[in-house]
């Protein structure tokens, strides 16, 4: 185990799986006692419980993030019990990625995803920042995406909510940095759960070619850029984006440079 998050408290949402599972293991690891939260109690008790083994300090909250505040407000008082009334970090990761096109999604589906991609972090935000700043400051962490900024023919709607976090990002660094509450988000590129189906992974790995990592990334990618954000390392950093995609957004790798030289 690092020091780098000793004796920090921290909430991470959607962490029973996938990203949030690797961020819970990351800040714990890092000496942060973490809260880990989410719907499936059996997946977050096995975190828990694989934290515990290593000598860290966790316990699972569950949730089900419905946008409600009153679901934000549940949870951000349930965290704060378990960790002795201090919340230090929070990151806003649970989301829903339904198979849609805009000519496919229906009202409902519109409603859910924005309910828990946005309204449930938005909430849960209002719940949390006033005991951070009475606690003399804290740090946020939002979960991006890529497909915020690169348009593809499918996912509209998940994608629209994740450039709402990341508008969000900006607009509440501005609010509540003064108050001593760094916020930033990460933009995870194509990322792969090891627990994925080879036939998803593929498709994955298509994704990415033309970048320079050719090939998707490992949850382990985005918790490190996570536990970087939340540290002290991170002091002078507010507002921002960063990429965690492999190069997806920045750069096109060209099989043939020599094609475009005069």
């Amino acid at each position: 185990m690092s020091s780098r998050l000793q004796g920090r408290t921290a909430l991470i949402t959607g962490s029973t799986s996938n990203i949030g599972r690797a961020i819970a293991l990351a800040f714990a690891g890092a000496g942060a006692h973490v809260v880990v939260s989410g719907r499936d109690d059996a997946r977050g008790a096995a975190v828990v419980a694989q934290i515990r083994d290593k000598g860290g300090r966790a316990d699972f909250v569950h949730a089900d993030l419905d946008g409600t505040a009153a679901a934000s407000r549940a949870l951000a008082d349930a965290a704060a019990e378990r960790l002795g009334g201090r919340l230090d970090i929070l990151v806003n990761n649970a989301g829903i990625f339904p198979a849609s096109t805009t000519l496919t999604a229906d009202e409902e589906m519109f409603d859910r995803v924005y309910a828990v991609n946005v309204k449930a972090p938005y909430f849960l935000t209002q719940a949390i920042a006033p005991r951070m700043i009475e606690a003399g400051g804290g740090v946020l962490v939002n979960l991006g995406s890529w497909v915020a900024r690169l348009g593809l023919p499918v996912g509209a709607l998940y994608a629209s909510t994740k450039g709402a976090m990341e508008t969000l990002t900006r607009a509440w660094a501005a609010e509540l940095g003064p108050r001593g509450i760094r916020v930033n988000a990460i933009s995870p590129g194509v990322i792969v759960d090891p627990a994925q189906a080879a036939g998803p992974a593929r498709a994955s790995e298509v994704l990415m070619h033309g970048t320079p990592a050719g090939r998707a990334g490992h949850p382990d990618a985005i918790a490190a850029a996570a536990t970087y954000l939340a540290s002290d390392d991170a002091a002078f950093v507010h507002g921002t984006v960063v990429d965690v995609d492999g190069g997806r957004m920045a750069v096109a790798v060209i099989e043939d440079p020599g094609a475009f030289r005069p």
